[in-house]
């Protein structure tokens, strides 16, 4: 339509000429396009949210998108002007606009469900199209023309036509673009929009292209409101409404996208902390509550269907040797890689946690029989026996395993775990790297192993130990040169508690580590009394655990040590083992070279029983080898053993090591170690382990003797 045209009229003298004003014509078309793009906006709002905040934006929404329409079509007709004067009736007016919002709720209903059939959408086009239509018409109406306004039908019909394939066009527009916030979508929705105000111009204007007025027409409405500022103040108000509607729009989008984040934060958080409270945190293994859950839950199975279930403790023997040498990060590795393989050896129905430190348990699920367990208790041990690379360092570590069945070893949750846990103890005590069922007799030895640990804390607080010694002699002329400390618990209630029964328990429960702190300490202080004494200056010898040994402040401890006690430090000989020192020979060498530094002398106890290697011999800085007593029992007898012995003095010897054979007990033994040219012996042929005081008089009485000849 070309603007300041006139009506091509049949008969042009019997109506009126009418043009447009092009700024206004131009306005509504922007005022359309955005009331479009703000529909397409609210649809997404009121999809997005729910109850009464949807509710909200859909009645919002009805009034911003109906004054945009309604503006539009009102901005159109005072866009347009005749010959005469002309004004709109207030009341109609009104009226046409709260058509255009109920018009653009119906929409907003339409487009906002979930879905949207063809039938529901061809049927809300056409009663929108005719809602829209009404809007214009009555709207034209409040002109209240006399001689009434005639209407050009074919027109007028392409203008109902134009409304409503306009109105099943955007209803489809909208539900299709009402969701997506990306750059695309909302470029697709800018193009929608513009096509959707286009086709509500071309609706508007072919309707006023349809109006006939009678060249005798007056306006029946008295007074009325100049059309060219009415045009603008609407405009600028229907404008602001759809701007001020759109910035909420996008607001409360904003605002939501960073709700639904924080939301999905929290949830993300909320699982995060349920999982870690149901897991250990290192290897991510269900831990104990969800252990006891998953029990529970086998329990009640079983006692509905009968079916057995099998519990097993593992433990894994020696480890806290190696986290102490090697550190905790190198242990929690360690784990790591432990439960991984134990989780690949089981079955998808089996359950794998652990309780803490390098205790696990496996839940089997229910099965036909015991051997099944032992079958797969035995899968555990060769799996878990394969060597492992751990940072670079290659380490075989083996388990202790403990197996309870559900009914016949308890019907608890209590009852299996502790039977489990009684049988894992047996396992360690048949020598590691076994799996052992449990059995009644097991509860009582249990019982006494809790009772003998419960007491050994105690005997650490009361200071219920005692040293021993055993004098070392010199081969060529019996003198003794020196002596071993050894550790006694004398028990009020279990009198002399030998060695073998409480160290174990001590390494396993770390309190070999201020136990052997006080036996260092009483050595030193002993030896140096008797020194003050008159006695002559003696070295004593004390053995150093593989707790002890790996601690990294040794040096430093000893030599504190030596000058509390005022001790002079060629006066001390620590004793190590070879596998001690051969589990990290790295660390090892360092630590003897530092006490070696201070003055200390060195001995390996046990030689030949641990790795056997000898070329730590002149790695590491040593004094002392001691041959096992497993080597000199049946060595006047045996010539494996005889041969071993003279290739270790010749070895020692030739490294210029002193050598020193233990557990001599008969004249037999002590010639042969002569004349294979061993240094020193120690044994009951000298003399059993003595407290100090028995030992001071033997050693006064040997020193008497030796004068008086």
């Amino acid at each position: 339509m070309l603007f300041n045209d006139t009506y091509p009229a049949m008969n042009p003298s019997a109506y009126l000429n009418g043009s447009y004003h092009a700024g206004f014509v131009l306005l509504s078309v922007f005022v359309a396009m955005m009331a479009a793009y703000t529909a397409l906006t609210l649809t997404s709002r009121v999809t997005h949210t729910e109850g009464r905040t949807s509710l909200g934006w859909l009645a919002g929404g009805a009034v911003a998108m109906g004054v945009g329409i309604w503006s539009m079509h009102f901005i159109g007709m005072l866009a347009f002007s005749l010959p005469i004067r002309i004004s709109y009736d207030l009341g109609i007016t009104l009226l046409s606009l709260l058509a255009a919002i109920a018009v653009s709720a119906f929409a907003l209903f339409m487009v906002t469900r979930k879905t949207l059939t063809t039938r529901h959408l061809l049927g809300g086009g056409v009663l929108m199209g005719l809602g829209i239509c009404g809007m214009h018409y009555m709207g034209m109406y409040a002109l209240r023309m006399f001689p009434a306004i005639e209407y050009d039908p074919i027109r007028f019909a392409a203008s109902v036509a134009i409304a409503v394939v306009a109105s099943i066009a955007a209803l489809w527009l909208a539900f299709t673009l009402r969701t997506g916030d990306s750059t695309l979508a909302q470029l697709k929705r800018v193009g929608a929009a513009v096509l959707m105000g286009l086709a509500v111009i071309a609706m508007h204007y072919t309707g006023m292209e349809a109006a006939r007025f009678d060249a005798a027409s007056i306006c029946m409405v008295k007074g009325g409101v100049d059309n060219d500022w009415l045009a603008v103040v609407v405009g600028l108000a229907s404008v602001s409404l759809l701007t001020i509607t759109l910035l909420l729009s996008v607001v409360d989008s904003r605002l939501a996208a960073r709700t639904a984040v924080l939301v999905r934060s929290l949830s993300h958080a909320n699982k995060q902390l349920h999982h870690l409270a149901l897991h250990d945190s290192l290897t991510k293994l269900p831990n104990r509550s969800l252990l006891e859950d998953r029990i529970m839950q086998a329990i009640a199975v079983g006692e509905r269907s009968g079916k057995p279930f099998a519990l097993m403790f593992l433990d894994l023997d020696r480890f806290k040797t190696i986290n102490d040498s090697l550190g905790h990060h190198y242990g929690d590795k360690l784990l790591q890689a432990m439960a991984e393989r134990l989780q690949q050896a089981v079955r998808a129905e089996d359950t794998v946690a652990r309780l803490g430190g390098d205790e696990f348990v496996v839940l089997l699920g229910a099965i036909s029989e015991p051997t099944v367990a032992a079958t797969i208790a035995q899968k555990l041990l060769d799996t878990l026996a394969a060597p492992l690379d751990v940072e670079g360092q290659e380490q075989k570590v083996s388990v202790s395993i403990g197996i309870s069945m559900y009914p016949d070893d308890g019907a608890s949750l209590r009852e299996l775990m502790s039977n489990a846990d009684s049988a894992m103890y047996h396992a360690k005590k048949m020598g590691r790297g076994n799996y052992q069922f449990f059995t009644p007799e097991m509860n009582a030895a249990a019982g006494k192993r809790l009772a003998l640990e419960r007491d050994l804390r105690r005997a650490l607080e009361l200071k219920e130990f005692e040293l021993h010694y055993q004098p070392k002699v010199d081969m060529a002329t019996g003198d003794v040169h020196a002596m071993e400390a050894l550790v006694r618990w004398r028990s009020p209630e279990r009198g002399l508690v030998p060695p073998n029964e409480f160290i174990p328990i001590a390494e396993e429960t770390g309190m070999i580590i201020p136990l052997g702190a006080w036996v260092l300490h009483e050595a030193c202080r002993q030896n140096r009394a008797w020194q003050l004494s008159g006695l002559p200056r003696m070295r004593v010898a004390v053995n150093l655990s593989a707790y002890q040994f790996r601690q990294p402040n040794l040096p430093e401890f000893v030599a504190a040590l030596l000058v509390e006690t005022g001790m002079d430090a060629s006066c001390l000989e620590l004793e190590v083992t070879e596998s001690v020192v051969m589990h990290n020979p790295a660390d090892a060498a360092l630590t003897l070279e530092r006490l070696h530094a201070q003055g200390i002398h060195i001995s390996v106890d046990d030689f030949g029983t641990g790795y056997s290697s000898l070329s730590y011999l002149k790695q590491f800085q040593l004094d002392t080898l001691k041959i096992d007593r497993s080597f000199v029992r049946d060595i006047s007898s045996n010539a494996d053993d005889a041969a071993i012995v003279k290739s270790v003095i010749a070895l020692a010897h030739s490294l210029r090591l002193k050598v020193i054979a233990e557990g001599v007990e008969t004249n037999e033994q002590l010639d042969f170690l002569r004349m294979l040219g061993c240094d020193q012996y120690q044994g009951y042929l000298s003399s059993r382990p003595l407290p100090a005081a028995d030992f001071e008089r033997t050693l006064r009485l040997s020193i008497d003797l030796r004068q008086a000849a």
